[in-house]
């Protein structure tokens, strides 16, 4: 027997043991996909015009993600709870279709707050002709038919072995689909990710478990932290205001103002400022690095644990009436944000600078409205670089900063040299360099009315091939150098009470991460018994 006939014949004896429910879920799926994605089918062909070249790939690419759609209806879809989860998805869909295609909105965890938060007024202003009809004929009227006619269990033992056989089924075709196109797919995933934020109902659902997630986590924010920093404030009559800037991945040694023979820092060499040459990484990961950068604990004492429990330095900070706002284009603040005001700025929705990806400059969209709301109040904002977050780092900057050339374009960074590895990660480099020049010019609008200052420091470093060894998160008591060794850089606005050179003395100290809790309760005036020494 040949593969061919193998293998059609064991896809119609799966077929034969599929139950009544994961056949109805297939035809669910279908009917969702086919009326729900206008928008979606839209973006691809605006990227893939249709042509010889490029019809089977289009035709391939339709047949994934409709079985990818019922991939993730039969995963979610629980079982002798599948009726109820099918009626959902379909009014999901319909009502996130509406919303794509009339006004071009992204349905992500973002607009699911903004739509949980709106007023009656709100609602009933957005309510249409075509909005009713849409929803009646492709929510209401087929949800009304699956409450009616969705088939009876077969049995716990039953469905659950049909599940099984068609999850299989849909992972090895999908598999199948990917590898007769590979070279199309990889350039699909790595150039046109944003892509995917238009899937329906897939990305609206996913974003719905995020927001409940994040309501989740609400609950943990508010659970009442023991206190590390009781002290005093001093008053002023001339506010604060600071921006510190999280990097991610950058190495200290990859910047021109500690020394680098390339020019990456050529907007910032220009402004009065300090390089601090010799400073460590509390860990060599985000997720360990970011929470240690703002807890009292330290890098010898730090424990996820325990800094869990214990305020950081955001919360002090509030609690002493700064105003903080914590913006994200990484992952996310890694619990360091959990009480501040948080934006996440990975989606259109709210960041004006996306192409293949979103730009960290697109965080700074809107400060100034953020800074004049609290004009009576001190302000620090803290911007969450996506920065050099590897291995792609061709993707962490727009085409006008590919100075180094070539670039490695291989997520397999084995399979590039390394001069094509340094230059992606150099002109990742470049363009932090461009981002945090326009912090600074965004920063000097304010320098009458505040005390002013930029902070810059990168959670943690990167191995680019030394030694055979690629990326971060080695065990930092034995990490190479490159991953420890970050960057971090002082700009101080004119008019401030503060003046650049009280600090130069300190700009090839032995410092780490340590460093960042006292400083930054020092800077809005705050003197406690753990932090009893202001800059001077």
């Amino acid at each position: 027997m040949s593969f061919k006939s193998l293998t059609k014949s064991i896809y119609k004896q799966a077929f034969l043991r599929f139950s009544p429910i994961t056949i109805g879920l297939c035809l669910i799926s279908l009917f969702v996909f086919l009326t729900g994605n206008n928008t979606f089918f839209e973006k691809i062909l605006s990227h893939y015009s249709i042509s010889w070249q490029n019809t089977s790939f289009l035709i391939s690419l339709f047949m994934f993600f409709a079985l990818a759609t019922i991939l993730f209806t039969q995963i979610i879809s629980f079982i002798k709870i599948e009726k109820w989860i099918s009626i959902l998805i379909v009014l999901v869909t319909a009502t996130s279709a509406y919303y794509m295609d009339t006004y071009g909105v992204i349905i992500d965890d973002i607009m699911i707050h903004n739509m949980i938060s709106t007023d009656t007024l709100e609602v009933m202003g957005l309510m249409s002709t075509e909005f009713v009809i849409r929803i009646i004929f492709l929510g209401i009227i087929p949800s009304i038919l699956i409450l009616k006619y969705f088939p009876k269990p077969l049995g716990y033992a039953s469905e659950i072995k049909s599940r099984l056989v068609i999850i299989a089924m849909l992972i090895i075709s999908m598999t199948v689909i990917v590898l007769t196109s590979y070279d199309k797919y990889e350039h699909f995933w790595r150039e046109q990710r944003l892509l995917r934020f238009y899937a329906n109902p897939t990305y609206p659902v996913y974003s719905t478990f995020k927001y409940v997630k994040q309501v989740i986590q609400a609950d943990e924010a508010v659970t009442p932290k023991i206190t590390v920093a009781d002290g005093v404030k001093s008053s002023s009559t001339k506010k604060n205001l600071y921006i510190f800037v999280v990097g991610e991945t950058a190495r200290a040694d990859r910047f021109s103002l500690n020394g680098y023979s390339r020019e990456t820092n050529p907007l910032l060499s220009k402004e009065k400022m300090i390089s601090f040459s010799n400073v460590k990484s509390c860990a060599t990961s985000t997720s360990e690095s970011l929470p240690c950068m703002f807890s009292i604990l330290g890098a010898d004492d730090y424990r996820r644990d325990k800094a869990r429990v214990l305020e950081n330095a955001l919360d002090v900070l509030k609690k002493y009436g700064v105003k903080v706002l914590w913006r994200d284009n990484n992952s996310d603040s890694k619990g360091v944000a959990l009480r501040v005001k948080y934006e996440d700025f990975r989606t259109p929705t709210m960041n004006p600078k996306c192409d293949a990806e979103c730009r960290d400059v697109g965080m700074l969209g809107g400060l100034d409205e953020f800074i004049e709301e609290n004009k009576q109040s001190d302000i620090l904002i803290v911007l969450h670089q996506l920065g050099n977050h590897g291995p792609e780092y061709y993707r962490r900057y727009t085409s006008e900063y590919k100075k180094f050339q070539p670039v490695c374009l291989d997520g397999n960074l084995e399979n590039c040299s390394k001069q094509e590895i340094d230059n992606g990660y150099d002109n990742a480099i470049l363009y932090t360099d461009y981002f945090l020049s326009e912090t600074i010019q965004s920063l000097k609008k304010h320098s009458q009315a505040f005390n002013t200052g930029m902070i810059y420091v990168s959670d943690h470093g990167e191995s680019l091939g030394e030694n055979g060894v690629y990326l971060h998160a080695a065990p930092v008591k034995s990490a190479p150098k490159e991953q420890t060794h970050v960057p971090a850089v002082l700009w101080i606005g004119e008019h401030s009470k503060h003046d650049i050179s009280q600090f130069e003395k300190y700009k090839n100290s032995q410092l780490s991460h340590d460093v960042i809790f006292c400083s930054l309760l020092a800077a809005y005036d705050i003197e406690t018994k753990v932090c009893p020494i202001g800059i001077n």
